[in-house]
């Protein structure tokens, strides 16, 4: 431990490397997670900078992971055996097959190439490194005109293996015997049947970012953004003027209007920022299409506008909490009128990283594993040898048909493909017998939104022995902040609920709100009213809504769907006849099974027979069908499939203001303004949620909040207060966070701010201590020469003089359970202390001996100005 800009750094050394995951890495200490880690190039140390005092009373410092919520041990995967629906899982149902499979390859072959500009080609301006340009290309061969472009990005991954014959200080380039990871060249299939369908797909390598996005705020999702924005330049010469590594071979060939973009996991962030980037640069390009493959999000980004669907595999083991959910949930109402669809596809025995060869035993280059580690267990619904657990070329077909799917459909207007992302739960010839789950929202010209459920019902709404109320928010694991709101849901491991699982760089951003709706007779209903105007639902193909079983209540529920038109005619149907919505998923409270996923409830207009569908008045949730039972209800509404208009946003944009360094003073509070600036002015309010993140010491007020910019309004103040004072302090550096906006896009969505300290450093003494050996301790005193604001500490180790360690004298928490006495010492005082102890435990035996000393050999120290080494003399007197 050592003291620094921020307050202490703790440094864990591994005896193996550490995995390169997409989560993030995290120090816990003592069952409390304290901080983000860095992780070193070899992955063999991890540090943490914090002011939290637990660094330095540390017992038990390990590595765990944000989706994880603790250490591995405990969180082991396929413990424990299966829960109360596994069966009706394993049975269930699957829908009519496309009659089209976007899986199969299509009537052009395909052509391969790679291009290679250099591991360090660009400079990267959101990593502040030069990352690599290296791609490979998948063409249609023999296809005429310009085609759309597909560019995948891979995540986060091991960079270099192998064994380097020259050591090299840092993370990239590979050192001299290693070799790189091709993580770019693990989507084959995909990228082959799209081209043989007569797509270009350039997938694009991204181990610079890997090797040091842990050093920068936002995990590198800005960097990814620009590395595919540098790709989509060159390509842009290559398709017009020709040049670089093909001539003319692509000239004319690309249609740079009519551009996808699929990121898997980290790389699933980075697309997101990638189509708001080109957005905030003018569209530039015209990225229609974004599919975020079992992505992180960290920061709470919206991606309205274009067409987006997210891929959330049910057995990650890495982004375990499946925080891309939030990737819909966020943006599904984020602007009005929105014209683009969006959709969730949840593939159930699907791990995270399968879904690239590269990251798969038995088909890499490079070492990979099975991501859902633990037991091959044939009882957890997660384990590798359970009946429903997908093989690696099992998943590999399921990815490959919904991002063929996605792509065809959005980009190639290949509306045979509806089906499969609509919510209606048909399927493609080629995932087998996957189980997936699709919730679709259609664009707002093609839906009618009867209600969202996310604000309280209005007065008689729910009659009976019914009850509805707003909830958002699931209850955190000890270490997490968690923002102010009501609970939907009592849980030790937040990764079950991914609509509610705070973010880790916007926590204080309220989750998903939906209506929680608990009954205790079958005489309770909920009404919804249809308007005048909305009573005429002739042109759309279904009524849905989105559903899931309260986890406190029964695995199984059901309840009826009334539809009700002028005349009072009316239909009611079984919500349990209609799909699976209402039963628990899979998993038994381990290992963040079973997810809580909102699931689609949806009735196809055709089956509402008798009703006037030129006149529906109301829909109504009735309890009829168990006499007591609690679900949550989201987004009610009417629509049909439809493509929708996509394209690069022209929204305005929001940026948070850096405000620098800042002298911390002597004294007294005064404020700093960061300030939050809209590009230009909004005929419609604008909305964003903002707070204060990083290392926040005494000196920093904590902000969260949540800003409103009324019509004409382009400038929004967030003052932050900085309390002065005499005391030393570490150097507090923090940012600014911009999450969820509404009617607009993030730009600059991080602010930076550092507070110097000013103070001069204490000095520290220490002097010898004398006990009787029944004192129970000795104490050597420490003083300081003016109180600190940071903890400060020495430290040491116990040496044997006369008196024996183990048998006179031991560490305080020294309970003889290690083969070997622990010769580690330490004190600390803090903040505002002046005095302190070093304390030693003191063994008092029955037997008359002469006056003992031992000495302690003080090495470290942090927060005060002492001069190391110092050696110590403890003396024990003898009381017998």
């Amino acid at each position: 431990m050592q003291k620094v800009a921020g307050g202490y750094q703790l440094t864990l050394r591994l005896t193996t490397p550490a995995p390169l995951r997409d989560a993030l890495p995290l120090i816990a200490v003592d069952g409390k997670t304290v901080g983000i880690a860095r992780q070193s190039p070899d992955r063999l140390t991890a540090t943490v900078v914090s002011s939290d005092p637990a660094l330095l009373k540390a017992k038990d410092v390990k590595l765990v992971w944000s989706t994880d919520g603790t250490d591995d041990e405990k969180n082991k995967r396929g413990r424990l055996a299966g829960g109360p629906t596994d069966a009706d899982w394993l049975k269930a149902p699957k829908g009519p097959l496309l009659a089209a499979d976007p899986g199969a390859a299509g009537r052009y072959a395909v052509e391969t190439a790679e291009y290679n500009l250099g591991d360090e080609a660009v400079y990267l301006p959101g990593l502040g490194q030069k990352s690599e340009v290296r791609g490979k290309v998948y063409s249609p061969k023999g296809v005429a005109g310009a085609r759309p472009l597909v560019i995948f990005l891979h995540g986060r991954h091991q960079v270099c293996y192998g064994e380097a014959t020259e050591p090299s200080d840092k993370p990239w380039p590979c050192a001299r015997g290693e070799k790189m990871v091709p993580s770019y060249r693990g989507y084959d299939g995909a990228a082959k049947a799209l081209a043989s369908n007569g797509y270009q797909v350039v997938s694009i390598s991204a181990d610079a970012i890997n090797a040091y996005d842990g050093g920068v705020v936002d995990t590198g999702a800005q960097a990814r953004a620009e590395l595919i924005l540098d790709h989509l330049d060159l390509w842009k010469k290559w398709s017009t003027l020709g040049g670089g590594p093909f001539g003319s071979k692509f000239v004319g060939k690309v249609d740079l209007t009519n551009v996808g973009l699929m990121g898997h996991s980290r790389g699933g962030e980075g697309v997101a920022r990638a189509a708001v980037l080109n957005a905030d640069r003018g569209g530039k390009y015209g990225i229609r299409a974004v599919l975020p493959l079992a992505p992180t999000d960290f920061a709470r980004a919206t991606v309205p506008g274009v067409a987006m669907s997210v891929i959330l595999p049910y057995c990650d083991g890495d982004v375990s909490d499946l925080q891309g959910q939030k990737f819909y949930d966020d943006t599904r109402y984020s602007v009005t009128g929105d014209t683009a669809p969006r959709s969730t596809v949840t593939v159930l025995g699907a791990n995270h990283n399968f879904f690239n060869t590269e990251w798969t035993p038995g088909q890499s280059e490079a070492p990979s594993n099975d991501d859902w580690y633990g037991e091959d267990d044939k009882a957890s619904p997660c384990g590798a040898k359970y009946a429903g657990r997908l093989t690696p070329k099992q998943q590999q077909a399921v990815g490959t048909a919904y991002v063929v799917g996605f792509f065809r459909l959005q980009l190639g207007h290949e509306t045979q493909f509806y089906g499969l992302l609509d919510g209606s739960n048909s399927r493609a010839a080629s995932a087998g017998n996957s189980v997936v789950r699709v919730v679709s929202q259609a664009p707002a010209g093609s839906r009618r939104d009867l209600n969202h459920f996310d604000q309280a019902l209005k007065a008689g709404a729910v009659t009976g022995n019914a009850k509805a109320t707003v909830c958002a928010g699931v209850d955190a694991p000890a270490g997490r902040a968690v923002a102010d709101t009501a609970k939907c849901v009592t849980s030790e491991d937040s990764a079950q609920s991914p609509h509610w699982i705070e973010a880790y760089l916007a926590a204080k951003t309220p989750t998903t709100a939906v209506t929680k709706l608990t009954w205790t007779g079958k005489n309770g209903a909920v009404r919804v009213n249809l308007t005048a105007a909305q009573r005429d639902v002739r042109r759309y193909s279904a009524l849905s809504f989105r559903a899931a079983p309260d986890p406190a209540g029964a695995p199984k529920t059901d309840l009826s769907v009334v539809v009700i038109d002028g005349k009072g005619k009316s239909v009611s149907i079984p919500a349990s006849s209609l799909g699976d919505a209402l039963v628990r998923m899979p998993g038994s409270n381990d290992s963040g099974l079973p997810k809580n996923l909102l699931r689609t409830v949806r009735i196809p207009t055709s089956s509402l027979k008798g009703i006037n569908l030129r006149d529906v008045r109301a829909v109504e949730l009735r309890t009829d069908k168990v006499a007591s039972g609690s679900v949550f209800i989201s987004d009610l509404a009417f629509s049909r499939p439809d493509l929708g208009k996509s394209a690069p946003s022209r929204l305005p944009q929001l940026s948070a203001s850096s405000i620098g360094r800042i002298p911390e003073g002597d004294s007294g509070t005064k404020n700093v303004d960061f300030w939050v600036t809209m590009s230009r002015p909004s005929p419609v309010a604008v909305s964003v949620y903002a707070e204060t993140n990083g290392n926040l010491s005494s000196s920093v007020g904590a902000v969260a909040e949540h800003l409103v910019f009324k019509p004409g309004q382009t400038r929004k103040r967030i003052t932050v207060a900085i309390t002065g004072n005499t005391r030393d302090s570490a150097d507090a550096e923090f940012s600014l966070v911009l999450s969820a906006p509404k009617q607009a896009l993030l730009a600059a969505s991080f602010g930076y701010g550092t507070v110097i300290d000013d103070d001069p450093t204490p000095t520290m003494t220490i002097g010898p201590a004398t006990a009787a050996e029944n004192a129970g301790s000795l104490k050597f005193p420490i003083k300081l020469s003016a109180p600190s604001d940071d903890y400060v500490f020495v430290s040491g180790t116990l040496k044997n003089g006369t008196a024996v360690i183990g048998k006179d004298f031991l560490n305080p928490n020294d309970d003889g359970s290690e083969p070997q006495p622990i010769d580690y010492i330490d004190g600390y005082l803090e903040p505002g202390q002046t005095t302190g102890v070093i304390e030693v435990k003191l063994v008092d035996d029955k037997v008359k001996e002469p006056t003992e000393t031992f000495r302690v050999e003080l090495t470290e120290a942090g927060g005060a100005e002492i001069k190391l080494p110092l050696s110590l003399t403890g003396t024990i007197t003898d009381n017998d």
